[in-house]
């Protein structure tokens, strides 16, 4: 299934499986904006992602990363 900007929980495992030894927090928002979409999951634009979006994902991400 693809995912868009609105699917955060989902992009997070997405990112997680693919960088699984990634700690999120090092990485800067626009990082993480090229990240997300050069997943094969994802299939939205990629400049409609505001800062709150980007952070929630990076927080989604770390919370995943964490376990």
């Amino acid at each position: 299934m693809k995912r868009t900007w609105q699917d955060i929980p989902e992009i997070a495992r997405d990112l997680r499986e693919q960088y699984p030894e990634q700690d999120p927090l090092d990485l800067s928002l626009d990082v993480i904006r090229g990240l997300v979409v050069a997943l094969a999951t994802f299939d939205d634009r990629s400049d409609v992602a505001g800062s709150q979006t980007l952070s929630a994902i990076q927080s989604a991400w770390y919370e995943e990363y964490e376990q």
